[in-house]
């Protein structure tokens, strides 16, 4: 089956971003922490709360940083325009500004660590970075699996070759530049602050507050029951990672100063369409019956990967290794995963929440009638 290479970037671009992961902070090193006292900061003792600053924070990733930031005690700050989702989290301090070109209100400020979730362009990730390094112990910046350069290898970890640009300078982020720009801007980040930087590459982040609705569509569908399209086999592999999960980690990140590179997804192997597709009938209890479709039938049925089958990408060609990225280092360090039938069920509560025309909206996943279509193609062919 062919992929669209740029449309899959760019339907990945649209969203990127209680386990008690949290460990006591014991330092950031004799070298950095010396190096960073005589620019001003202080070091807060392992047994007190952290201040934190959140570039960001009121979207999907953001809150679920801070609700993880809470759970551990640490005093929070938010950074950001004050457009989205502006009532969340009234006791909190908040600053507003713009990355873009209004950084006044961080000025002068001290915080222990900075979780960076909303930088997209290298040159605004080194204004923040320039700017904050004195004053801040370490930087955390999220940025996504997509900066690989390709999916061919199975297996592939942190140190796989990551995408480049012909113009590095643009600032323009659509589906060929997305994944290259948050490779540049990782290294921007390190570039100002050299040891001092997590840079957290995330693969489809889902669960409640989900607006790109890529993993959602699947429980919905399922619990409403009936035939079901499934793409490929029930033992294609995929990969995704709950936003709590993701939010518990960067804290956990910055608390024990974790440096480096960290691919944060379930761990290869993990998860299938078929354990996805039948975890939701078992939340649902529905009387849901899948039937599956090859590749090639719904290639020939104009039926996208990704797009109109979210989660699933076919094995095949440039994406081999889809679904098989290693996690192994974020395990390793720390990165856990609630139960697939937990994120399944929240997830749905929180869509049976949303106002009926959110509802009547699905941004992700086939429509009903054309789903409809599809499966009489495919019973039609014999």
């Amino acid at each position: 089956m062919t992929i669209d290479r740029r449309q899959f970037l760019k339907t990945t671009a649209v969203a990127g971003t209680a386990l008690g992961l949290g460990l006591p902070l014991t330092g950031c090193g004799s070298k950095t922490e010396t190096e960073v006292s005589k620019a001003g900061y202080q070091p807060v003792l392992a047994d007190k709360p952290l201040k934190l600053l959140i570039l960001g924070g009121t979207a999907f990733l953001g809150p679920a940083c801070v609700e993880a930031a809470q759970a551990r005690g640490h005093e929070l700050t938010l950074f950001n325009r004050g457009r989205t989702n502006p009532h969340l989290f009234p006791d909190l301090e908040k600053l507003q500004g713009d990355r873009k070109n209004d950084l006044v209100a961080l000025e002068g400020r001290q915080w222990d660590a900075v979780i960076d979730t909303s930088g997209y362009v290298p040159g605004h990730v080194t204004d923040s970075a320039k700017l904050l390094g004195p004053n801040v112990g370490h930087y955390v910046f999220v940025s996504t699996i997509s900066v690989y350069k390709d999916y061919k290898v199975i297996g592939m970890d942190e140190t796989a070759p990551v995408g480049t640009l012909e113009d590095p300078t643009t600032e323009e982020v659509n589906g060929e530049t997305y994944g290259p720009l948050k490779a540049l801007c990782e290294q921007a980040a390190e570039a100002e602050m050299p040891g001092r930087v997590t840079n957290i590459r995330p693969g489809l982040i889902v669960g409640p507050r989900d607006r790109s609705d890529r993993f959602t569509y699947w429980p919905v569908r399922v619990g409403r029951g009936g035939e079901v399209l499934a793409p490929g086999t029930p033992e294609d592999l995929i990969q995704f990672i709950d936003v709590r999960d993701l939010g518990e980690f960067i804290i956990h990140a910055l608390e024990k100063r974790l440096p480096g590179v960290y691919n944060c997804d379930s761990p290869a192997g993990e998860y299938s369409m078929g354990k996805l597709l039948n975890g939701c009938q078992e939340v649902s209890g529905s009387d849901a019956r899948f039937t599956w479709c090859d590749s090639g039938f719904l290639e020939e049925q104009e039926v996208s990967a990704w797009g109109d089958m979210p989660c699933w990408v076919p094995a095949e060609d440039d994406y081999l290794g889809f679904g098989k990225v290693s996690a192994a280092k974020a395990v390793a360090a720390g990165l856990g995963r609630r139960p697939l039938d937990t994120t399944i069920r929240e997830t749905i509560n929180w869509w049976n929440d949303q106002p009926v025309e959110r509802r009547d909206r699905m941004r992700a996943g086939i429509a009903p009638d054309r789903e409809a279509e599809v499966l009489r193609a495919w019973h039609d062919r014999g």
